[in-house]
């Protein structure tokens, strides 16, 4: 939800995504528009960052003054080409410029953004031409750099400093390694400094009720909630906010909403607010809705007034039936809150976990048909890239790169089963390095164990709850995510849940891939999502929402990655834990 969350601490869950709401009953969980709002931004972190570059120790490519550079901007799209961002200005007669020119780039945390930087020295009959205008081609090259934005904007000060390098096109990578004369020349250095843009930490918080709501159900009151979507110029409408659940009330008081200003466009901007009736088979009943700005909502609870809602009519979109039902603001304020940067800024860390599935219904990891056949020609089963995907995102929060490696469901050599075992097949320590490590430990795992079963989640989630409860003891400004991948649907639900709902209290989050052609519908309960917060054997109430749960086979065929899918919500869910118990990222 990027910077758009609701404090769920202590109330009802948030039921289904904050885009691509299921409104019929043939619209599954994870349609495709659910995964292209994704991929746009519209439901995971995004933030608008602001670069600056400065450099040093150019190279001097005129005879009778300094070069005159000027900085070009990419970034890699998704087949590797290069998209040009932006230029900045010629900075004239200089080996060191800092260059006023700044871009904006958009953030998205569940994307791996690769930048790259070159520097060209525009000579002196180019001077009076605009940058846009120049031919990159009949300018001299300095050098080049390259870095993801997220390395960027995990550093404390948010400022970086490369090399700056001259790879002469010719030049392979086997040839550099067998010679080194022959290695990219260093050029001097550039400086890449980033400012979160300040409209996007303005947030808004709501409290909003509804009164006299007409009842939708036959035999008890309504289960109400609300969406909240902005208008688009085409006049489509995008979900940006939902509220949690509400049981058998006609006259319901929902808790605290945050809308991002940057999100929603601006103060003025129209947003549609629509109050359904949840019902489990998705098909929920539209009980009313208006049309108001922010601007607007400031002013209804300035009055202290509520607003009518209204039901379109059969008779078209400009004709629409006035309800009794009306919509009241309890409250309104502004303020600058903590956004995820600033956390990452402040010395938090994101801690990779993953837990494999080594049960039998996986299949004969030595045949073909196998979730976890090895091919031999290199490429990645289910299992591996799943590991490598999520793991390409995470790992450049994790400083020290040792990740907590478990498999489950299969039993070691000379050995009964076991549901929580070291990948490393160590019996003291289950750290691995980096995401190789992780590789290679899984890879001597299918050669060491013998896959059985059943699918308990249980004992791994215990494991991560200890690690992360530790360092929570320990003051730790950690956060940690654990990645099971399974194939089948968990064995042991009820204590899943009930380890679920005691790690809810802790900075934890849990991502879950489903590979494979098993039916997972079962899955989706762990996924607050999908339907009411978890509630333990002992009827305790999760605290917020930490598992997040896609199918492989819903999401591979589409434009959106499955990592994509997966981490659109870890940024909303670290920010609801810090937020709820009021962690301040240190300045």
């Amino acid at each position: 939800m990027g910077n758009c969350c609701s404090d769920t601490g202590g109330g009802m869950a948030a039921v289904g995504g904050t885009a691509g709401l299921s409104y019929n009953a043939a619209a599954s969980s994870n349609d495709a528009v659910d995964w292209f709002l994704k991929s746009r931004g519209y439901l995971g972190l995004f933030s608008q960052i602001e670069l600056s570059f400065s450099a040093a120790d150019l190279r001097d490519r005129d005879v009778l003054s300094k070069s005159d550079p000027m900085l070009v901007v990419y970034m890699k799209a998704r087949d590797g080409a290069l998209v040009e961002v932006g230029r900045t200005e010629v900075v004239l007669n200089s080996l060191n410029p800092t260059w006023i020119t700044k871009h904006i780039i958009t953030y998205q945390f569940e994307v791996v953004q690769t930048l790259v930087f070159r520097i060209y020295d525009v000579d002196t009959p180019f001077h009076n031409v605009d940058v846009k205008m120049l031919k990159l081609d009949e300018q001299q090259f300095l050098g080049e750099a390259t870095c993801t934005l997220s390395q960027i904007v995990t550093r404390k000060n948010r400022s970086l400093t490369l090399d700056l390098v001259r790879r002469e096109e010719t030049i392979t990578s086997i040839t550099e390694e067998s010679n080194p004369s022959n290695r990219p020349k260093h050029c001097g250095k550039l400086t890449v400094h980033a400012e979160e843009c300040i409209n996007s930490k303005t947030t808004t918080e709501l409290i909003l009720r509804c009164s006299d709501l007409d009842c939708k159900d036959l035999f008890s009151r309504n289960d109400p909630f609300l969406v909240i979507s902005k208008i688009v110029e085409s006049g489509t409408h995008i979900p940006v906010c939902k509220t949690e659940v509400l049981k058998n009330e006609t006259k319901p008081t929902w808790k605290s909403v945050f809308l991002n200003i940057q999100q929603v466009g601006s103060k003025d901007s129209p947003l549609i607010i629509e109050c359904f009736n949840f019902n489990s088979n998705g098909k929920h009943d539209l009980i009313g809705k208006v049309q108001k700005s922010l601007a607007d909502l400031e002013k209804l609870h300035s009055s202290g007034q509520g607003q009518n809602l209204f039901l379109p009519t059969a008779a078209g979109n400009n004709n629409h039936k006035i309800l009794n039902s009306q919509l009241f603001v309890d409250k309104f304020s502004e303020s600058v809150q903590y956004t995820f940067l600033d956390y990452l800024a402040g010395g938090f860390e994101l801690n990779f976990m993953v837990a494999v599935d080594f049960t039998a219904s996986n299949g004969n990891p030595r045949l073909p048909d196998s979730l976890h056949y090895l091919d031999p020609s290199g490429r990645p089963n289910a299992y591996q890239r799943a590991i490598l995907e999520v793991g390409e995102v995470l790992q450049v929060y994790d400083s020290d790169k040792r990740f907590p490696a478990w498999g489950f469901g299969a039993r070691p050599i000379d050995g009964p089963v076991s549901h929580c075992f070291n990948l490393n097949g160590s019996n003291s320590y289950c750290e691995v390095e980096g995401i190789p490590g992780i590789m290679m430990a899984y890879t001597s795992a299918l050669h060491n164990v013998n896959l059985a079963g059943p699918t308990l989640f249980g004992p791994v989630i215990s494991n991560a709850a200890l690690i992360a409860g530790q360092s929570l003891a320990n003051h730790g400004q950690k956060y940690f995510v654990l990645l099971i991948i399974t194939d089948g649907v968990v064995t042991d639900l009820q204590e899943t849940k009930d380890a679920l709902v005691k790690a809810s209290d802790l900075p934890l989050s849990i991502l879950i891939i489903g590979v494979g052609g098993a039916d997972f519908k079962e899955m989706e309960i762990l996924d607050a999502d999908k339907g009411e917060r978890l509630e333990s054997s002992t009827g305790r109430v999760a605290s917020r929402d930490i598992v997040q749960f896609v199918p492989l086979k819903d999401v591979q065929n589409g434009e959106i990655s499955v990592v994509q899918a997966l981490l659109a919500e870890l940024p909303s869910q670290f920010l609801t834990y810090m937020r709820t118990r009021d962690i301040q990222p240190s300045t």
